[in-house]
């Protein structure tokens, strides 16, 4: 697996799926503020509807839709619905994730623990989900918010640096240095 971090806001989302799941994960990429996000859904709970709004289509995408999507998550649906709908994102091209069903798969969404800008991921390779988000867990204990206006702070550092000529070398060590003296890791 090679790790990426994608840009929602960028990029078009097709959300599939019904329940609980696929609500919080509309409002995983509602609050990372994903623009192009449609919700294919049969039998959307009330919670789903509301959330989703006229991104809601009470249907599952077509082949048409599909290619119509950068990326799609299929959520907590059937077994044979979302194999098929795996095997037309293959046929035109859509990298898709079928939750918790590893064999259909063309990526895996990690645990994650984000304080601004500074985001950490955990990632099994979809073997153990539940291991990732223990671990995402203990990482959330030990980041704790301190650490957003501590990359705001070392980025406004490096701008300066970079302003008076720092090479990539002199960076590195600036920044190192930087760190060290606050203290901030073992």
């Amino acid at each position: 697996m090679f790790p990426i971090n994608l840009d929602l806001t960028r990029l078009t989302v097709a959300l599939v799926g019904n329940g609980q799941a696929t609500l919080n994960r509309l409002r995983q990429f509602d609050g990372d503020g994903a623009k192009y996000v449609t919700v294919y859904s049969e039998n959307p709970i009330p919670e789903l509807v509301d959330q989703a709004g006229d991104r809601l289509h009470r249907y599952l995408p077509n082949s048409a839709d599909v290619n119509a999507a950068s990326i799609m998550f299929i959520v907590d649906l059937g077994g044979e619905k979302a194999a098929e709908l795996a095997a037309i994102a293959k046929a035109v091209g859509t990298i898709a994730n079928v939750e918790d069903v590893k064999e259909y798969c063309d990526f895996f969404s990690p645990a994650r623990v984000q304080r601004g800008d500074l985001m950490i991921t955990v990632s099994t390779n979809g073997k153990s989900p539940r291991l990732a988000g223990r671990i995402r867990r203990a990482l959330e204990r030990w980041l704790d918010p301190n650490w957003s206006e501590r990359l705001s702070m070392l980025a406004a550092e490096r701008e300066k640096w970079k302003a008076n000529g720092a090479d990539m070398k002199q960076l590195l060590e600036k920044t190192d240095d930087y760190i060290d003296r606050r203290g901030w890791l073992p």
